[in-house]
């Protein structure tokens, strides 16, 4: 059973045993469109429309022989009466495929791109006058996508102010939240730390208690940046600085005294020898193994996590705690993005048929609509007793996959986790309660350029690596200042150095595209 139960806590899809839990469901007062509800497909009448998905890497979804076959596609024409021709095309191949969808002769009724109106996928198009204003549709059509939709989200589906784009978003853009053995936590006798001074005690108690790695460190600080967080300085970040767009680690005092905290932490044996060269697999078979006392990952992997060290260390307790303060008193990791996906019409579809997709996206944010997408149908993947749901979930990986599908489906939603799932699993309260109560109280704030700035293309190693990685400059002298290989005073010649190398360029579009508010987009930090 291990094998089964490992690949559905990967992704929080899984029992930690083999019944089948219970929630009592409430009645459904949600609107939906007239038409079938047995699964077979649209009635007569139904709304037509084409619409190009990514496959989002999905197996089942790149394996399906004839999609508009698929008995979840059916099921969801004739929840909706619709009759969705439905164009997939591989998640790497969308930002080149796109734009030729965009101006063939078989241009959909709507389109899904990763991200905003300003995403690679969508530069220009929007500008262009390609797709249709969706403004006085919502409101008059779907007033409620405006009432459950987060600001920020329609923000970023947004051009000069205007909706062109209906968004799949996250509630909570703050996903990645500081780990820790809360049982070695409770043999030192110590608190959950709440200062950086706090945390580096508790680093030195896991040590003399023989933990082998103290704090989880991983290359090039990916999954390793709770000192630069609690400082603010993280290195993918840029904020507005005495008129310029700049990157944070432009806070000198700042960034040597985060870099001085992490220097001290391998002077300590705090962090591996190697930290610098810890990949991926490495950084997770340590945690996995129990030699981790504390770490950094998405909180959706809290139950994975306690799955997977307890196979190691059957005493060991998992939990996400608040990271800890800087000196202004906050604390977090980078947020995210509001919008993970958007969904635009095109403007030559009519306008009887443009409602029709609006109230179908309007659908997508009922009761009626969770309930599907997460469980599926009644009779197959769950049944209702008395008013309790059981739902069936998957139990190999070919089940997980078509789950996912199922879910990619859901096209406008909060994607910052199933909750209904969840709610299922043992310990989902703690996932949720993690999300929902401490990473919604953290996260370091942030100015967005979507797409990208074209100056990083000229000067790759001054940009970024995203969503989480400073720019290769930087963590090359990062790493040689926390060996001792040059000094941390010499950081205000670093920023010299990245200005003379290409920076200058950066900083300078970065900083017009703000003025103009141009694919710009102000995260606040919390």
């Amino acid at each position: 059973m291990k094998k089964w139960l490992y690949l559905m806590l990967a992704t929080l899809m899984t029992l930690a045993g083999c019944s089948f839990p219970e929630i009592t469901l409430s009645p459904d007062t949600s609107e939906h469109s007239p038409g079938q509800k047995a699964g077979s497909g649209s009635s007569p009448g139904a709304l037509s429309f084409s619409i190009v998905l990514s496959t989002a890497s999905n197996p089942y979804a790149a394996k399906v022989p004839d999609i508009q076959e698929d008995k979840w596609v059916k099921q969801l024409e004739a929840l909706t009466n619709t009759d969705i021709r439905i164009t997939m095309i591989p998640l790497k191949d969308v930002d080149k495929r796109l734009p030729v969808l965009l101006t063939g002769d078989d241009f959909p009724d709507v389109i899904q791109t990763v991200g905003g109106a300003s995403s690679a996928a969508m530069s220009g198009t929007v500008e262009a006058g390609l797709f249709m204003r969706l403004d006085d549709l919502i409101r008059t059509y779907a007033p409620h996508m405006l009432e459950r939709i987060p600001e920020e989200a329609w923000k970023e589906t947004s051009y000069h102010g205007k909706i062109y784009g209906i968004p799949a978003w996250l509630d909570n853009p703050s996903r990645r939240g500081t780990y820790i053995r809360t049982d070695l936590l409770k043999q030192t006798g110590l608190q959950v730390p709440r200062t950086v001074d706090e945390f580096l005690n508790v680093l030195r108690a896991f040590k003399k208690m023989g933990v082998e790695n103290p704090y989880q460190m991983r290359e090039n600080f990916k999954y390793a940046d709770v000192i630069f967080g609690a400082f603010d300085v993280l290195g993918y970040q840029f904020e507005l600085k005495d008129g310029e767009v700049v990157p944070k680690f432009f806070e000198e005092k700042r960034m040597m005294e985060a870099i001085s905290v992490y220097k001290k932490m391998l002077e300590e044996g705090l962090i591996a020898k190697d930290f610098a060269t810890v990949s991926s697999s490495e950084y997770t078979q340590n945690i996995y193994s129990g030699k981790a006392g504390v770490w950094t990952a998405n909180a959706a992997g809290l139950l994975d996590f306690r799955t997977q060290v307890n196979d190691s260390v059957p005493e060991a307790k998992v939990d996400i705690v608040p990271s800890p303060a800087g000196p202004d008193g906050k604390k977090g990791y980078g947020l995210y993005s509001p919008v993970i996906n958007s969904y635009y019409i095109n403007k030559h579809v009519s306008k009887e048929k443009a409602i029709g997709i609006i109230q179908f996206f309007n659908w997508m944010l009922s009761d009626e609509a969770e309930r599907f997408f997460s469980f599926g149908i009644p009779g197959d993947t769950y049944t209702v007793t008395n008013g309790a749901l059981s739902y069936r979930f998957p139990q190999t990986k070919e089940e997980q996959d078509e789950q996912g599908f199922r879910e990619l489906l859901w096209l406008s939603h909060d994607l910052t986790i199933n909750r209904e799932r969840t709610r299922l699993l043992p310990g989902g309260k703690d996932v949720l309660g993690a999300i929902d109560s401490t990473l919604s109280k953290e996260g370091r704030g942030n100015i967005v350029f979507i797409p990208d700035l074209e100056a990083f293309n000229i000067y790759p190693e001054l940009a970024p690596n995203n969503p989480n990685q400073p720019p290769p400059f930087i963590v090359d002298h990062i790493v040689r200042m926390i060996y001792g290989k040059e000094p941390i005073s010499n950081w205000p010649k670093v920023i010299q150095e990245y200005r003379s190398r290409g920076g200058e360029d950066i900083i300078r579009e970065a900083t017009q595209r703000y003025h103009a508010n141009e694919g710009v987009m102000v995260l606040e930090g919390r």
